[in-house]
């Protein structure tokens, strides 16, 4: 039996050393500090950037400043689409998030621009005057649809009639893809409105079809008196 014990014994297998345990290093406390720090610090700068904008809803939408609103708000806004492909009257590919940073009062007429269409530039201008000190906060964009790469270009008195004073920003884009993001009243065309997007790229008012000026002018002042703390420059 001693035999036996002293076999067993002998047979089992060595313990292992506690030196052969993984240890797992410890957070370090100040990196961690640091990026808490760095998070805040990003949150801040887009609460910052976006207050005026958030201060320009919250008049419409919660101190009900809507229900006298001349002009269809928007409900729920709708963003500039990402992928769209905008050029300029050059043929140059411009980023859409470049219009980003200012109030847009947005028209979409055709390259030809009739009558009419001149006369919705005429009030886009006026309209912008019409602001006073607010209006560097409001930029004037013209969207030309485009159904193809031969895009026919603008007269030449009209080119320079929209680059007098503050130029219109004036961009083609593919019919489709305006189509896609703003749309007209019941039974009206893209090109009867004014459209309103926000600093924020995003769709959040439509005029009536052919639009009282005076009437688009109150909508432009409450929203811009809201956002008194926003005073980036045109572009």
């Amino acid at each position: 039996m001693s035999g036996s014990n002293s076999s067993a014994r002998d047979a089992a297998p060595p313990l292992e050393s506690p030196v052969a345990l993984t240890v797992h290093s410890l957070p370090d406390p100040a990196l961690s500090a640091q990026k808490r720090r760095g998070r805040w610090g990003m949150l801040m700068v887009i609460i910052v950037c976006a207050a005026p904008v958030i201060a320009s809803y919250f008049s419409f939408y919660v101190l009900r400043l809507s229900g006298n609103a001349y002009g269809e708000l928007i409900m729920p806004t709708v963003d500039m689409p990402a992928q769209l492909s905008l050029t300029d009257l050059a043929g140059q590919p411009v980023a859409a998030e470049s219009l980003k940073g200012q109030w847009l009062l947005t028209v979409v007429q055709e390259a030809g621009c009739d009558a009419g269409c001149e006369k919705q530039l005429y009030a886009q201008r006026q309209l912008r005057e019409m602001l006073g000190k607010e209006r560097d906060k409001l930029d004037k964009l013209w969207l030309i649809p485009s159904d193809g790469p031969d895009a026919p270009p603008l007269r030449p008195e009209l080119q320079q009639a929209v680059s007098q004073g503050v130029p219109v920003t004036v961009l083609r884009a593919p019919r489709a893809q305006i189509e896609a993001w703003l749309k007209p009243g019941a039974g009206h065309a893209l090109a009867e409105h004014f459209y309103l997007i926000d600093p924020m790229g995003r769709w959040m008012l439509r005029s009536p079809a052919a639009p009282d000026p005076s009437k688009v002018k109150k909508d432009l002042d409450r929203l811009l008196k809201a956002n008194a703390g926003w005073d980036r420059p045109g572009r």
